[in-house]
């Protein structure tokens, strides 16, 4: 016998319930108050009921690679432990047969997405954009590319004297597929200003995901949090994608991103917890009413974070993720061995006691071959769970 909702939500979210319960859009007032509200059971129960609505016990994942094609960056944000600094990481910009490499390093695993990020490298030229897609396509055919943010973006038109629109166009005619969610961190003029001020700003990310939507380029979102944001913040810059959805309609999935204080100029912030990823998750899935998917990055929330998330909202695990440099453990800037073989992501999504389907990256279902499945259990890549 299903559980009275009463005997979970408190008196004082009722009314909140009773919105999800008939799939009414949520205010800022209502998302801040679900930021706040201590019983965070109730806030992951009404996000469940709506991540099981919309996909039940699935739960998807994908055969992913990141490379992080340089960590040169003249942006200088006080939250980032991935650029080149002294007592940080080395500098680097990968050379286009060096990206040829390391796609082969893993071409045993099948892999069907590669994320491509990096710093703002005033250095790189137009071409090397252009040349850096077309090495993807023709090593790996066939791949989906996921690749600059539009901070990214902004440079690469900049570089070539164009417009956003034409350097996506550009990008797209060397086999670009779709645009990831990251550079803006935080919709919030305060949070820009204090944190990432030589980016560009929340107007212009918006500007440049209007364009790719016109273009018809799918793209992700995201949310940095856990640094200097407030819960109201946090819900604003929800209400922004969600309106942008809205208009646009191009946004595949949404990622809360957990910021990990280690090695950056915010040290002095303490780590995030389990609770609060959670909450960032439920709250989400409760704001974004016109996104699909909700996703739970194990690279910044851990393995078993994840499991617990994929009852408070989301139903994507993320990928295998090949060498992701993004986020370092404390001093560990060599680090590049955060995966997860095909046998511990199904293994991880089925002891939550939920359903694993492996995906592309536009959320179409892949089902493979007892020989394929095989061939991805003996993979040489052994599963490592990042603590915090």
């Amino acid at each position: 016998m299903p559980i009275a909702p009463e005997r979970i939500v408190p008196a004082d979210l009722m009314d909140v319930y009773a919105k999800v319960d008939q799939g009414q859009r949520l205010t800022v007032e209502e998302g801040v108050r679900l930021f706040e509200h201590p019983n965070l059971t109730a806030v992951g129960y009404m996000a469940n009921l709506v991540r099981e609505r919309r996909h039940g016990a699935r739960t998807y994942f994908v055969r992913n690679q990141h490379i992080n094609y340089t960590n040169i960056c003249n942006k200088f944000c006080k939250f980032c432990s991935f650029y080149a600094k002294k007592g940080g990481p080395d500098p680097y910009e990968m050379s286009i047969e060096e990206v040829k490499r390391r796609l082969e390093w893993h071409r045993d695993v099948d892999v069907t997405e590669v994320h491509m990020v990096g710093g703002i490298n005033p250095r790189l030229p137009y071409q090397y954009y252009m040349d850096l897609v077309r090495a993807v396509k023709e090593t790996l055919p066939g791949v989906h590319v996921k690749a600059f943010t539009a901070i990214e973006i902004e440079e690469i038109a900049r570089q070539g004297k164009v417009s956003h629109e034409q350097a996506l166009r550009d990008l797209m005619d060397a086999g670009l597929d779709s645009l990831p969610g990251g550079g803006i961190e935080v919709l919030s003029d305060r949070v820009h200003r204090e944190l990432f001020g030589r980016k560009m700003d929340g107007e212009g990310w918006k500007s440049v995901a209007r364009a790719a939507a016109k273009l018809g380029l799918k793209q992700y979102a995201t949310l940095l949090y856990g640094h200097i944001e407030t819960d109201l913040e946090r819900v604003d810059h929800l209400r922004q994608l969600r309106e942008l959805q809205d208009e646009t309609g191009h946004f595949v999935c949404y990622t809360p991103l957990s910021f990990h204080p280690e090695a950056t100029e915010l040290e002095h912030v303490k780590p995030q917890t389990g609770y609060t990823d959670l909450r960032n998750i439920a709250v989400a899935r409760l704001m974004l009413d016109n996104f699909d998917h909700v996703k739970s990055f194990w690279i910044m929330n851990t393995p078993e974070i994840t499991q617990a998330a994929l009852w408070y909202g989301a139903d994507d695990a993320d990928g295998f993720v090949h060498e992701y440099e993004i986020t370092y453990a404390e001093g560990d800037f060599g680090n590049k061995k955060q995966v997860l073989t095909y046998s511990r992501m199904t293994d991880m999504i089925l002891e939550a006691g939920r359903e694993p389907i492996e995906r592309d990256s536009l959320y179409r279902e892949i089902v493979r071959s007892d020989a394929d499945h095989a061939k991805s259990r003996s993979s040489r890549f052994t599963p490592l769970a990042m603590a915090r």
